[in-house]
């Protein structure tokens, strides 16, 4: 995913399909606008176990945002449409928000309203969704208003266009392991003629924060799994959220782009199958297993036989720290090692989405460690990280025994 925080400066005047809305801070909202109430942008079902979050979808139509009465706060924001991903691409996306402790507004923000992340296919969403579009998402932290500012593309304005407003929720606790402690002995098993040390390419399994440790809302997601080839290739993003957190944090944005993900968006799940925050730790993202092939929905066009590890952050500008790059490189090698593929070498997918950089069907080599531009038209994993993935290919290859 990818945004951009730079404020829109000495535009020309345009014809505004939504403009500046009031701020939400009245006492209450239509069901029809509450997630799990029918909204478009809301998952069918009964209401999530408590401490689950929320996404409240409120219609950009007529020129001017329609605003549900609402006093609930939000910390994560999108743009979503019905129909084809790619159907406001050429247009602009901008927005900006009320805090909720100081009521002062923020500057302009635009979000990327080309569909770079999602599915292959639509059969890869969830059951009884069709087909929707979403910009990239916006870390605002509590916020209690929003303005919207949505200028069509060459294709004009597309069905269903609606703001998401995502409360993360305080995280469910179901039972179950939190955390799965690093495991040094899980590579290679050892080989009684080598002394006991491991065989194989296989790297240690660092330690995995589950789902149970973030806190997800399971009654949100579908409830099987999909799964994938063998994983061949690791592709690094960025969420494009805040880069200055606390890792004590990392829970709440991840619950808030799994909100956004499955409500907003209508996938199964959480897109990406791992996350990795500031501090190198590493969390499971969707569900299914983090020793399985588990399909994703991360890269567009190269979902298969390939797994999306996202730096939480925005690494356009910001350095990604060294926590960070570690982190990325011990799941890189772990995951690779699981198929004995050598992380610093190459592989061949086969394009599942004419709106990746190649066409359906078309071949193309990848690095193991590849960014997210290098199978789609985008900034992501930014300019600060993608120049890394040389020294985090070998660092995981280090990791492999390589």
């Amino acid at each position: 995913m990818r945004i951009s925080p730079r404020a829109c400066r000495g535009r020309p005047p345009v014809v505004l399909l939504a403009v500046c809305a009031a701020v939400l801070t009245l006492p209450s909202i239509p069901a029809e606008a509450r997630a799990g109430g029918g909204a478009p942008g809301d998952r069918p079902g009964a209401a999530g176990p408590a401490g689950g979050g929320s996404v409240t979808s409120l219609p950009l139509a007529g020129g001017r945002l329609l605003v549900g009465r609402t006093a609930r706060r939000f910390e994560l924001l999108g743009v979503g449409w019905d129909g084809p991903a790619r159907a406001l691409a050429g247009g602009t996306v901008r927005v900006r928000v009320r805090d909720a402790a100081s009521g002062a507004w923020s500057g302009w923000h635009e979000l990327d309203a080309d569909g770079e992340d999602g599915p292959d296919t639509a059969a890869a969403t969830a059951v009884g969704h069709a087909p929707r579009g979403a910009t990239a998402p916006l870390w605002t932290g509590p916020s209690d208003g929003v303005a919207v500012e949505v200028t069509p593309g060459p294709a004009g304005p597309p069905p269903g266009l609606r703001v998401a407003l995502v409360d993360p929720g305080e995280g469910v606790r179901p039972a179950g392991a939190r955390s799965t402690p690093a495991d040094p002995t899980s590579g290679s098993p050892a080989d009684p003629t080598s002394g006991g040390r491991r065989t194989g390419h296989q790297a240690p399994r660092p330690g995995i924060v589950t789902r149970a440790g973030w806190g997800a809302d399971e009654s949100i997601r579908e409830p099987g799994f999909e799964y994938t080839g063998p994983v061949r290739a690791v592709f690094v993003h960025h969420t494009a959220t805040t880069t200055a957190y606390p890792c004590s944090d990392a829970p709440r944005l991840i619950r808030a782009i799994y909100e956004y993900h499955v409500r907003s968006n209508g996938w199964r799940d959480i897109g990406y199958n791992f996350l990795v925050d500031r501090c190198g730790t590493v969390y499971e993202g969707r569900a299914g297993g983090t020793d399985l092939p588990v399909h994703g929905a991360h890269t567009l066009g190269f979902n298969t036989d390939s797994a999306g590890v996202a730096a939480i952050g925005t690494y356009v500008t910001d350095l990604p720290p060294a926590d960070l790059l570690t982190g990325l490189a011990r799941i890189a090698a772990w995951k690779l090692g699981l198929t004995e593929q050598d992380a610093a070498g190459t592989t061949r997918l086969v394009s599942g989405s004419d709106g990746s950089l190649y066409p359906a069907g078309t071949g193309a080599v990848f690095q193991a460690v590849s960014g997210h531009r290098d199978g789609f038209n985008t900034e992501c994993p930014g300019d600060a990280l993608y120049p890394r993935l040389p020294e985090l290919r070998t660092a995981a290859a280090g990791l492999q025994g390589r």
